[in-house]
């Protein structure tokens, strides 16, 4: 009986070594997601991407990617194989930290597509025609004017469907607990100019370090945002609809900082949300419908600190069913195609 009491101990003990084995070398012989393409690199701090789709002809498309330097920041100008465009990109601005695109602005008596970035340096954000990536914003948009904390950081931009006005819901470095970002009404100030007027307000802010990524889902009316080291937390992209929060989810799911924040549509209410896991150079996915937005897997990717990402359901050259693109700290921006990350993760591709 003793014998048999001390196999029994043993065979516990053993169990529970190798249980702590598996935990603490989880993920260390995990396959890593390889990018397609690798793009050139900025001059000194690559940050956030944007896909710009041409509607007109896809393969035409390109990639925005911003260089946060303090004296010749720049948005960047990516063709579908990462080279970059130097007749279309933009130099000498200063300390450009976030960029999105929105689609459509009415300007100058016409549709216009837009990009537009936070210029951390000015406390501004700055406004780009599409595809010829010229400033329209007569010498940038002051944002959290007449604040005490202000320097933009995050960016993304809100079409609504019911009128197709375009917003600039724009996050800083630092802010108060409550009206952390301030979201602006982009439109024509009546010489071919874009200009913003403040709306609102909004969002909780815990306080544990700070919010730079934002993203918002046209379709679905949400804006989210990165509560660094807190989790994503979700509210109205209308403010018409009020400053209440809606969730907050992702608590607990990242090494450290929970970061860029991507969308993928898989149907006009489904798909999925990327979060990334800056620390251990992951993304985190969500489900893109509901507010409950429980964890669906997590996948390990070559990219390392991600601080921006965006992605894009539309196949383009090389990208059948999508391209997801993210920063990495080498100066560079990698994109990956849909189909790769949805096989790794066990999600769908659109149709």
């Amino acid at each position: 009986m003793k014998r048999t009491f001390e196999c029994i101990l043993f065979v516990y003990f053993l169990c529970c070594a190798c249980t702590n084995i598996k935990k603490q070398t989880a993920g260390v012989n995990e396959q890593v997601l390889k990018p397609a393409v690798v793009t050139d690199t900025v001059i000194e701090d690559s940050d956030d991407p944007a896909i710009w789709i041409n509607k007109q002809d896809v393969s035409k498309s390109f990639i925005l990617g911003t260089d946060k330097s303090n004296d010749n920041g720049g948005v960047y100008v990516f063709d579908l194989a990462g080279k970059i465009n130097e007749s279309l990109t933009v130099k000498g601005l200063k300390r450009i930290n976030n960029v999105d695109v929105a689609y459509g602005l009415q300007l100058g008596g016409s549709k216009t597509d837009i990009a537009v970035a936070t210029e951390r340096g000015t406390n501004r954000i700055r406004v780009f025609s599409l595809p010829g990536m010229k400033l329209v914003d007569g010498g940038g948009i002051e944002v959290f004017k007449d604040e005490q904390e202000r320097g933009p950081m995050g960016i993304a931009l809100y079409t609504r469907p019911a009128d197709g006005s375009i917003y600039a819901i724009v996050s800083r470095k630092s802010g108060p607990l409550q009206g952390y970002l301030q979201q602006y009404l982009l439109h024509d100030d009546g010489t071919g100019k874009v200009t913003g007027d403040l709306v609102r307000s909004f969002g909780t802010y815990s306080g544990k370090k700070e919010i730079e990524s934002v993203a918002v889902d046209n379709e679905l009316g949400f804006v989210y945002y990165s509560d660094e080291q807190t989790g994503i937390r979700k509210y109205f992209a209308d403010p018409a609809k009020g400053n209440d929060e809606i969730a907050m989810f992702g608590s607990g799911q990242f090494k450290e900082d929970n970061e860029g924040i991507s969308i993928y549509q898989l149907t006009d209410t489904t798909g999925y949300i990327l979060v990334s896991d800056q620390s251990a150079n992951r993304f985190n996915i969500y489900p893109r419908e509901g507010n409950r937005h429980q964890l669906l897997a997590s996948v390990a990717v070559s990219t390392n600190q991600s601080d921006g990402s965006d992605v894009t359901y539309v196949s383009l050259p090389g990208f059948e069913g999508g391209m997801f693109v993210a920063m990495s700290t080498d100066k560079t921006f990698q994109y990956y195609r849909w189909t790769d990350i949805a096989l790794k993760a066990g999600l769908k591709v659109r149709k």
